[in-house]
């Protein structure tokens, strides 16, 4: 993964390497931040977000559960996501904004006036697993659990939260897999290290609830309303872990992991060992949405359009 030339910073467009923060930052000690991951694709109509005024939604209540106070609208957010995509000439991007408390204080209850800023990194980066999103992956399950209700808030998308997702996913890399699964306090199903988890039996959809510690996904949303357009019947539920053995088929999805499918489990084959007819059907609807086969139907879509001073600046950077 190579940096981009440019990134937006706290209010403007700047070069990469002149984005700094100082090591007294509260969220370097802390983990006081929160961000989203989110994707441009290239469509045959240019570059578009997917479903970006959702994500800015879910970064701005992640900040407020964690009172980290944003000093740009929701609209500024988003126009800054599109002026960094445009300023790196990106066709298509992988796109993190993040909100961190900036400013220094050993505090766990620090002052209003600790500087909240914003940064917002666009790159090109493909699928998270790689040939996985075609072949599948192999998964395990972790012997970590995600953490139990009033513990901290799964439901927000917090840097500190993913302290325990990187125990999973190392654990994972160490074993020879893909990727881990983690139960949730219950010792039930909940997600993997960074993704959401579906499972397919007898053609139904089955996901773990809200309520198994995981981060409501705006991509595993996104699965639930395809698969209602397809006629796919889904069931939010508990899940015990031995279905992963006895399943049809699994899938993760997420925005760096899209749609991609799980071959097997614990080195125990899924289903026919490749991906099922479920998982490929709702890919299908999925990336068609990026390359033209699909109507975009719930207006997940949405144009890059250059604010003033970027548009200003490109055509300097033209002259």
């Amino acid at each position: 993964m190579k940096p981009a030339p440019y990134l937006w910073h706290d209010g403007r467009i700047k070069p990469w390497h002149e984005a700094t923060v100082h090591v007294g930052a509260h969220a370097l000690h802390y983990g006081s931040s929160v961000f989203e991951g989110e994707r441009v694709y290239a469509t045959p109509d240019g570059p578009r977000y997917f479903r970006l005024r959702e994500h800015t939604e879910r970064l701005f209540r992640s900040a407020r559960i964690h009172d980290l106070a944003i000093r740009h609208t929701p609209q500024e957010i988003e126009q800054a996501c599109s002026d960094v995509v445009l300023a790196n000439a990106l066709s298509g991007a992988y796109v993190r904004p993040l909100v961190y408390r900036a400013g220094f204080t050993f505090s766990l209850a620090p002052d209003p006036e600790v500087p909240v800023e914003v940064a917002i990194l666009a790159l090109p980066w493909g699928n998270l697993h790689g040939a996985g999103v075609h072949d599948g992956i192999d998964v395990c399950v972790s012997s970590w659990h995600r953490p139990a209700p009033n513990t901290l808030p799964t439901g927000a998308k917090a840097g500190g939260n993913y302290l325990s997702s990187q125990l999973i996913a190392q654990e994972a890399k160490r074993g020879g897999f893909g990727e881990g699964i983690a139960l949730a306090p219950n010792g039930l199903l909940s997600e993997g290290a960074g993704e959401n988890l579906f499972l397919v039996q007898r053609g139904r959809l089955y996901t773990p609830p809200v309520a198994a510690g995981i981060l409501a996904g705006i991509t595993r949303d996104s699965v639930l309303m395809l698969a209602a357009d397809l006629g796919i019947p889904v069931s939010e539920c508990d899940l015990p872990r031995e279905l992963l053995y006895t399943c049809d088929e699994v899938f993760l999805t997420g925005t760096a992991a899209e749609i991609t499918p799980v071959r097997s489990v614990d080195r125990k084959p899924v289903g026919s060992g490749k991906p099922g007819p479920v998982t490929r059907a709702l890919q299908d609807a999925f990336f068609g949405l990026f390359d033209g086969r699909n109507a975009d139907r719930h207006g997940w879509l949405t144009p890059l359009v250059a604010s003033a001073a970027q548009a200003g600046q490109q055509r300097l950077e033209v002259a």
